[in-house]
């Protein structure tokens, strides 16, 4: 046991332990960073949103971010499956939006970015410790974990984070985890080079294509380099003939508007696969312990909101942890009004997922009138903006409203899946103030 006591003990250095230290450590706390992989490393999730940008502001990580060369990510296509429509946001134009736009990152050079940011605002990071468990005393926390040749040892501070991404260290420990029942996905995927993208600001989109019951993401996440990835039900793909490489270009084939942008495209790499179980804890505190980023909760990725729930999340904490150590003590309200913000957030996005998988969600999202600002509400939700103001609030109800009246009576046209004639694509009206 080292008899040095930290304010705060951090299991993962992702995004959101990498939030939550470099802003403890710019504080002046004392900070430990217990990361089980070594940097650089794979990591999928490639998409940032625009919110994430001031809170790396606020971590002084930007200059480092502009440095790397980054795409510049302005807005975000979604379109279907048989090119029959194609709708665009742009950031800038989103009238509740706070940021005009995000980048696009390979995530292996992201996170190192990120780590060695928390290091030098001087937290104590160790790359190759695996944490095996914890544990909670009354006036501190303590864990156990293996350094990089094995040998295991104990830390104790006064708050834990657990930023353990979907290894989910402590919820899994204190059987918290609950698998949404019906979201049991899969994702293939791989890099390449020579796709095909547009022409001028949207080259650096994100492109979602919607099937039926799938969907694909085409991310450019370097100049020359292009993630590409379909998520589709779990039991589809175990029961599908082939190898992943395949089973995936089969869907490539059969998906015009993929099939055209991969004409000429080369692999770089090989071809991988994740499981993308959606769940949630049933607590995201417990007594001095914090649960961030996906250790919380991990959904569906199909609108880029995990790398700033992390952020944010991360961010959080910190400002729970140092208002905590103010006091002297664990601050039960403190750690509640965590809970429900970040239990809050978590829910808007579950929410908008749900809906995203239905047919009269999809056909009010790719044609969203613009009246009462609409197309604005929906451009927040792509942009992150989880605590806009009323004003975003009644709007996006509004929209829940119309989804639900377009399953029974068609306000808007219908939308189909199988084959028919592309169109052109079809840009988003600007939004107009009222």
């Amino acid at each position: 046991m080292t008899d040095v006591m930290y304010d705060a003990l951090i299991l993962g250095c992702g995004p959101g332990g990498s939030s939550v230290g470099t802003f403890l450590a710019r504080a002046g706390k004392k900070v430990l960073v217990l990361e089980k992989e070594v940097f650089p490393r794979f990591h999928i999730g490639e998409s940032l949103l625009p919110c994430n940008m001031a809170i790396f502001e606020e971590m002084g990580v930007m200059p480092a971010l502009r440095a790397a060369g980054f795409p510049t990510k302005h807005g975000a296509q979604f379109q279907l499956g048989n090119g029959s429509i194609c709708t665009r946001f742009v950031f800038r134009e989103g009238r509740f939006n706070s940021a005009p736009n995000a980048i696009q990152v390979e995530r292996a050079l992201l996170d190192h970015l990120l780590l060695k940011n928390t290091r030098a605002s001087g937290a104590d990071v160790r790359e190759g410790w695996t944490v095996t468990r914890f544990a909670t005393e009354a006036d501190a926390v303590q864990v156990e974990a293996r350094d990089p040749q094995g040998k295991t040892h104990q830390f104790r501070g006064s708050y834990l984070v657990d930023a353990t991404g979907r290894g989910n260290l402590t919820g899994n420990q204190e059987n918290l985890r609950e698998v949404h029942p019906k979201w049991k996905k899969l994702a293939v995927f791989g890099h390449f080079e020579n796709v095909g993208l547009d022409n001028g600001e949207a080259g650096t989109d994100t492109i979602i294509v919607r099937l039926e019951n799938k969907w694909f993401w085409i991310i450019p996440v370097s100049a020359v380099k292009t993630s590409v990835g379909i998520v589709f039900d779990k039991d589809e793909f175990t029961q599908a003939a082939g190898t992943p490489q395949e089973i995936f270009q089969r869907w490539v084939e059969s998906t015009p508007p993929v099939k055209k942008r991969m004409k000429d495209a080369r692999l770089v790499g090989a071809i991988q696969t994740t499981s993308d179980f959606s769940y949630h804890n049933r607590r995201l505190v417990g007594h001095r312990l914090l649960r961030v980023g996906d250790a919380a909760g991990f959904m569906d990725p199909i609108f880029s909101a995990g790398v700033f729930l992390a952020s944010w999340s991360g961010k959080l904490a910190a400002e729970t942890i140092i208002k905590s150590l103010e006091k002297g003590k664990p601050s039960a309200a403190l750690f509640a009004r965590y809970e429900k913000r970040v239990g809050r957030g978590l829910r808007f996005y579950w929410r908008v997922v749900e809906q995203y998988y239905t047919t009269s969600f999809m056909e009010i999202f790719l044609r969203p009138g613009n009246h009462y600002d609409l197309p604005s509400a929906v451009n927040a939700v792509l942009a992150g903006e989880l605590e806009g103001g009323w004003s975003l609030r009644w709007r996006l109800e509004y929209f829940f409203l119309l989804v639900k009246i377009q399953r029974h009576f068609k306000i808007v046209p219908p939308i189909f899946f199988g084959p028919s004639r592309p169109r052109k694509l079809n840009p988003m009206p600007r939004p107009q103030n009222t």
